[in-house]
């Protein structure tokens, strides 16, 4: 007798036959699997659903069936069908086990349908934290408003420095009684899946999914029934949102998704990967997380194009040519179409974009800069100290929305903490090349320090936003101001002022106990409300990477591991398979390693808004983990693919422009759509290329990375030292660095023994050579 059984491994789907023995150990299998379901509460289920697409796939028709068999056959209207159940634990992984469910319409015919499988948990609670990559933290479940794009909180009862937390009208489950539902698609995800951590029970569960089946993407759905005690997860063939997707701040619009109309000798097989376990706390969840990412579906290959030499040379010349305004002197964020592309201080560019240009660029180019900081200071200082927060033609300073009548003074915290970080970088950068630093912007830096430990110490926070003229707080909580404590580490080594460190602990501890310890950052973009966000979280992360390798104290390193897993979370996992007759599908481009926005405007975008990833560097070499490396790479990787060139132009942009926007969600352009423009993603670009290696060797675990365009096709230790063997993939003359870094737990320095700029023709192979050991 045999029994035929599917089961699944990552990526692949097998038929094994088993013996009559193997049957007993697949019985045995159901009996522990079952057993687990019952430890969390858990039942599984399939279901059919046919809609009304005349009515925007509202629910005409729906059958649940438990199928307890191997298979199952069952009537859905005017059709039979067979669904067959696959079983399989996952070696060495307890608690995790693969489920395919293949449904085969047998007779007749059922049209506008979805099948769904189904996992239900009693003993429910809105305590749980739901996490669905890059889409839901918390459940979203916070106070929401429903706003047209750029959305804010207009309620002046919302408004103050003690005030909730409010977001737009994003899928959430609902903080009120009521409907308490979300639905998404696999592309709304960094990585397809959905996971919950249980307070009560200190339980944790992850269900991971692939992105598509034959009839196109998936949906993933929960929802909490009325008493809040019982939530079911759901994966959808295909993707059917019912009456309302998301639409850019809008919950509320009509689906446009396509059932599918089964006819006889129809099948479908939608494969899940469940993981039941124990976790402590919510960093469990995070923590499980970044150890199962690639568990379904495997990380993508770099998509070599264009190496970091040959896109500096194109970006600094397009940023001198479109971005500098010469009349005034000072390198604007866009083409100055409008006075956000025009001026601000950080967050898109501005004094960010200045540290990469003068770093990197030639003459001309830091002769620019220098005007920059000319023309920035005083002028760029408003009454309260911090830096204004938006300008236009050169001499108009505002704040962030200076139509409005109600904000537009406001200023953004994070505009203001990464100008500091990054004048006070290019402050030592000056320095170095034995440009003089003017007293001016000396004094100009001192005085926004002094605003952020004024705010600290007079409200024990830094809020998400303050008036530019009284330095008042006027929104507060949020992890906005996560740079800071990164620019007052700066500031006092700067200014020789030790309580500008101790301020930078207390915010820095601050951030750890109110958000990061609960799983949530926001605040950080300008145009997201309070939405759960990345470009905090990584501001964050840049911190506590400072704060340790300054003071060496390990607790700061304890709080960036923490932080950089659930970062992670923010970093897309996979390729994501693009319509064919899509922009981005057309070109080939891949999508591992761009970085998720956040929860309202969702989207990969090419690097992170707006760093290099060189906390993630710093980390490895403080702990020798491989992931964050491996994470890092993943997203330097990814972005040169993206920059429009001469030789290979993308539509819609010129040469030297990287659009924002790596749709894999139809939440607005469309899916494999961009935005058409120049974006902060060339400033991120351009610091990936002044802060990160090419090439960084570990040799003391005899490891390297690539970070650049290049391949490293061997590495090899010999008597005499370290070999490795480099190839250019790539059309184009490739010129890096190669840093070997012999003592990771050090702060690392460039010197004539451990770094070297190496130059590869198209195509060619090169050997270089490094000492074990460096000379004291």
């Amino acid at each position: 007798m045999f029994l035929f059984l599917l089961f699944i491994i990552p990526g692949t789907l097998y038929g094994v036959a088993l013996s009559d023995e193997q049957i007993k150990d697949t019985d045995q299998l159901s009996e522990d699997f079952y057993g687990v379901l019952e430890n969390f509460g858990a039942a599984f289920s399939v279901r059919f659903t046919q809609y009304d697409t005349t009515h925007f796939n509202s629910i005409i028709n729906k059958k649940q069936i438990s199928v307890d068999q191997e298979i199952a056959e069952t009537e859905f209207l005017n059709s039979s069908w067979q669904v067959h159940k696959a079983l399989q634990p996952i070696p060495d992984q307890p608690g995790a086990y693969d489920m395919v469910f293949t449904f085969r319409c047998i007779k007749g015919a059922s049209p506008a349908t979805s099948v769904s499988f189904d996992i239900a948990f009693d003993n429910w609670s809105t305590q749980n934290f739901v996490l669905m990559p890059a889409a839901v933290y918390n459940g979203n479940r916070v106070k929401s408003q429903r706003h047209l794009y750029c959305p804010f909180v207009f309620d002046t009862r919302d408004i103050g420095p003690d005030k909730p937390q409010v977001i737009s009208d994003v899928p959430r489950l609902n903080i009120d009684e009521g409907p308490s539902r979300i639905q998404q698609r696999t592309g709304d995800m960094s990585t397809p899946s959905i996971g919950f951590y249980n307070p009560d029970a200190h339980q944790g569960f992850w269900l991971l999914t692939t992105q598509a089946t034959g009839l196109g993407d998936s949906g993933m759905d929960i929802e909490e029934n009325k008493s809040r005690s019982r939530a079911t997860m759901s994966v959808t063939a295909p993707v059917v949102r019912e009456r309302y997707r998301y639409f850019i701040a809008d919950n509320q619009y009509p689906s446009t998704d396509k059932p599918f109309d089964f006819r006889a000798g129809d099948s479908v097989s939608v494969a899940v990967r469940l993981y039941f376990f124990d976790s402590r706390d919510v960093q469990g969840l995070f923590n499980k997380f970044a150890e199962i990412r690639n568990d379904v579906i495997p990380k993508g290959e770099p998509n070599f194009s264009i190496p970091f030499s040959k896109i500096f040379e194109i970006q600094e010349e397009k940023f001198n040519r479109q971005n500098f305004e010469s009349n005034f002197g000072y390198y604007s964020v866009g083409l100055r179409e409008n006075y956000y592309q025009d001026w601000q201080i950080g967050w898109t560019g501005g004094m960010i974009s200045t540290f990469p240009l003068f770093v990197k660029g030639g003459g001309q180019t830091k002769q620019n800069v220098i005007r920059n900081f000319d023309w920035l200071f005083p002028a760029g200082i408003a009454p309260s100290g911090y830096f204004w927060d938006t300008g236009q033609k050169g001499t108009e300073w505002f704040g962030i929305f200076p139509t409005s009548p109600v904000m537009k003074d406001w200023h953004l915290v994070r505009k203001s903490g990464d100008g500091l970080y990054y004048v006070l970088k290019q402050f030592q950068a000056f320095e170095k090349e034995q440009v003089t630093v003017k007293q001016e912007w000396i004094n100009g830096a001192e005085k926004v320090a002094g605003a952020f430990v004024k705010t600290w110490k007079e409200n024990a926070q830094l809020g998400q936003y303050v008036d530019n003229y009284t330095g008042e707080i006027v929104l507060g909580g949020s992890t906005s101001g996560g740079i800071v404590p990164a620019a007052l580490v700066l500031a006092a080594d700067y200014y020789k002022r030790p309580e500008y460190l101790g301020i930078a602990e207390q915010i820095a501890e601050y951030f750890y106990i109110n958000y990061v310890k609960k799983g949530i950052t926001y605040g950080g973009p300008g145009d997201a409300m309070a939405n759960f966000d990345s470009e905090s979280a990584y501001g964050l992360l840049e911190s506590y990477t400072i704060l340790h390798e300054y003071t060496r104290n390990e607790k700061w390193l304890k709080m960036a591991e923490e932080l950089a897993v659930q970062f992670t979370t923010w970093v897309q996992s996979y390729d994501y398979t693009f319509p064919e007759e899509s922009t981005l599908g057309k070109l080939g481009k891949t999508t591992t390693g761009v970085v998720w926005a956040n929860t309202q405007n969702k989207h990969g975008a090419p690097g992170i808004c707006t760093h290099s990833g060189l906390a993630l560097l710093r980390l490895y070499r403080a702990t020798g983990n491989v992931f964050y490396a491996e994470i890092l790479r993943d997203i330097t990787s990814a972005i040169p693919q993206y920059l429009s060139t001469a030789d290979n132009p993308i539509e819609g942009l010129q040469p030297g422009w990287v659009s924002e926007r790596v749709n894999t969600s139809d939440w607005l352009e469309g899916i494999g759509e961009i935005m058409h423009g120049s974006t902060w993603a060339e400033t991120a670009l351009m610091l990936t290329i002044t802060e990160i290696p090419g090439i960084y060797i570990d040799v003391v675990k005899k490891l390297a990375f690539s970070f650049d365009q290049v391949k490293i096709l061997n590495l090899e230790t010999r008597k005499n030292g370290i070999l490795i063997q480099v190839h250019n993939p790539t059309a184009y003359a490739a010129d890096f660095n190669i840093m070997a870094d012999y003592s990771p737990d050090q702060k690392l320095v460039k010197n004539a023994e451990n770094y070297k700029i190496v130059r590869l023709m198209p195509g060619e192979t090169k050997n270089v050579s490094f000492p074990l050991t460096q000379k004291k």
